[in-house]
């Protein structure tokens, strides 16, 4: 096991654990009695749900997960390449 390999293999961990840290952070998207009741009506908060820390968080998520996936590929074709 080479220097590369160890320093992918430390950063896919860190990376797992990030994408775990920023899906705990992210708040349920229940609508529950209050949204049936109200109708969901427009608000100033769901007017600006695009500059939410929710939303910032779920953009957040899906760059962890594209980083997450493109170092599990490169670590699989550099171990395919070993052998």
């Amino acid at each position: 096991m080479g220097v590369f390999e160890i320093i992918l293999g430390i950063l896919v961990i860190i990376v797992s654990i990030a994408i775990i840290a920023v899906v705990l952070l992210q708040q349920g998207h229940r609508a529950g009695v209050n949204g049936a009741i109200s109708g969901a009506a427009d608000t100033f908060l769901s007017k600006n749900k695009a500059r939410t820390v929710d939303a910032k968080l779920g953009r957040l998520t899906k760059y962890v997960a594209i980083l997450f996936f493109v170092l599990a590929i490169v670590a699989n074709i550099i171990a395919i390449s070993q052998k």
